[in-house]
């Protein structure tokens, strides 16, 4: 047959024979066929198979659901690679960042230069979030302030450590969305509502009450409305913002009070 034998694809992938053989197993994985003499035998789309399987674990997947998601009618393997590499790219941008503000932070406490505090939160775009603040007063009147003191007065006991995490935490959260979309897995569908469970979790954890119905689809709107939002998920991913969007507001109606 002129393919990979399961040590050649080990070898090819860092994969264990072993988790090769439980990939055959449970079905995430099949050779393209077996030799004569026993021996399982891959081919190319076998080994862009694998690849998909890596990058989905690497997303958090776990394998039922991979299995689920590669065998999905719909399922387009040139746009699942798109989005992989939109989400790495976004992340190696960020990590960029953080190495560049690490660095002007270092040299500052060795003596030498001198680092402002602009400077010691590069990566975390403090003048984006003061313009968006400006904006949603202009867009909800004044008494929205007191909301965006209140959420600014919970951030205060923050450490760095905190700031860092939440913005790994939302890369990811995105990064997921992305993927799922690329999939075309329903706004509804069950991983698509887990994940926009993680998104409303990560967003009650700067926010000063519960989030509520009303909260989270006004926070919808938000989305699609500002143009910094829209830009912001559109530069991921075309239709990402109505796809959120959508995602958001069936969380709402059916967990939410």
């Amino acid at each position: 047959m002129g393919g990979y034998t399961v040590k050649q694809v080990a070898k090819l992938s860092g994969v264990s024979v072993r988790t090769l053989h439980h990939y055959d197993a449970i079905g995430l994985l099949k050779p393209a066929g077996v030799r004569a003499n026993g021996y399982r035998e891959y081919g190319r789309d076998e080994l862009l198979r694998l690849q998909q399987i890596l990058f989905h674990r690497e997303l958090g997947f776990p394998l039922e659901q991979i299995r689920r998601v590669l065998d999905a009618p719909g399922f387009d393997r040139v746009a699942a690679l798109k989005a992989h590499r939109a989400r790495l790219d976004a992340e190696a941008k960020r990590y960029r960042r953080l190495l560049r503000t690490i660095d002007d932070t270092l040299a500052a406490l060795e003596g030498a230069k001198t680092m402002n505090e602009t400077a010691m939160y590069r990566g975390f775009d403090p003048e984006e979030q003061a313009k968006q603040e400006a904006w949603l007063v202009d867009r909800y009147g004044p008494g929205v302030q007191a909301s965006i003191d209140a959420v600014k007065a919970r951030q205060k006991s923050w450490t760095q450590a905190d700031f860092d995490d939440a913005q790994a935490e939302i890369a990811e959260i995105e990064a997921d969305f992305r993927q799922a979309l690329a999939e075309a897995l329903p706004a509804g569908s069950q991983v698509v509502q887990a994940l926009t469970r993680r998104h409303c979790a990560w967003i009650a954890k700067s926010w000063p009450m519960p989030v509520s119905r009303v909260a989270y689809e006004n926070l919808a709107a938000l989305y699609g409305e500002h143009p910094d939002f829209r830009a912001r998920y559109e530069a991921q991913a075309e239709g990402l913002t109505n796809y959120l969007q959508s995602a958001m507001r069936v969380f709402a109606e059916r967990e939410l009070a």
